[in-house]
């Protein structure tokens, strides 16, 4: 359709954080680091190739995610451990920090809860920034890969994606029904996926990580957490997911337990009335 008269002035408006991060409160870093320094290791998971797995992380405790081997990304679930309720909001922590993620920046749990779960200490790959192609690491806006779209793009039925991996984790760690499991399973934090949106189709893309053997990224528990994290089926995703023909690797988690209490955020202090 022909654009009116005006069209390059109505493309010129400016454009306007929809919400500034400044506006909230300051996240003390330096307490958080200091704490990690006299932190505890108390356990490791390895989670294999196209497999997903769980950890437990208390408050005030953190957890590191690495490539022992070798490039390899993750998909990423959190929920409160004592309320599954309470699950990560992948897409209010894309409004509040952007479509990728780094140090300092927080986890947010979703309605009605909505407050910090994790905050990102350390991150190896902080060096990456935004490339030219427009791409960055450790996204908060691609979904997870899963059985239904990958059907409905005309593959086969394939048990080894990311939704699937996280949907068995949970079966094993909580002794859930499937479907009960699989309702848990929510948007993802893709840890090392290095990812953005075409210039002018605005399509989503992925491109080779950029992670190696020993990079990692590390969090630290504002919440007692329950953590799944799925070794994609893509590998590096530099060429295609939802496949075995992909090379991957394992990932590790570990666990770190600090010294004393710590106060966790208090959940949004909306009253929940919507004005009825």
């Amino acid at each position: 359709m022909k654009g009116p008269a005006d069209a390059e002035a109505r493309r010129a408006a400016p454009p306007v954080i929809a919400y500034d991060p400044a506006s909230l409160p300051p996240v003390d870093m330096a307490a958080r680091a200091g704490r990690r320094g006299t932190m505890r290791a108390t356990g490791s998971v390895t989670v294999p190739p196209r497999e997903a797995r769980t950890a437990c992380v208390p408050a005030g405790g953190a957890f590191r995610i690495s490539c022992p081997e070798g490039s390899q990304v993750g998909d990423l679930n959190l929920w409160a451990a004592n309320d599954p309720e309470e699950r990560f909001y992948s897409g209010k922590t894309r409004a509040l920090h952007g479509t990728h993620v780094g140090q300092g920046d927080r986890l947010w749990s979703a309605f009605p809860y909505l407050r910090p779960m994790a905050t990102i200490l350390e991150d190896s790959l902080d060096w990456y920034g935004i490339d030219a192609d427009g791409g960055a690491v450790h996204d908060v806006i691609g979904t997870r890969c899963d059985p239904y779209t990958h059907v409905r793009l005309g593959g086969a039925p394939y048990h080894q994606c990311c939704h699937s991996n996280l949907t068995r984790a949970l079966v094993h760690e909580l002794g859930l029904s499937p479907g009960e499991a699989e309702g848990r399973v929510h948007d993802v934090l893709n840890v090392f996926m290095c990812t953005g949106f075409t210039q002018h189709t605005g399509q989503y893309f992925m491109k080779a990580s950029p992670a190696r053997a020993g990079d990692f990224i590390e969090f630290f528990a504002e919440i007692d957490l329950l953590i799944a994290l799925s070794a994609c089926p893509g590998g590096d995703c530099g060429a295609e997911h939802s496949s075995d023909e992909a090379i991957c690797r394992p990932l590790l988690i570990e666990v770190f337990e600090g010294e004393g209490a710590w106060a966790s955020p208090e959940t949004a202090p909306y009253d929940r009335s919507h004005g009825i």
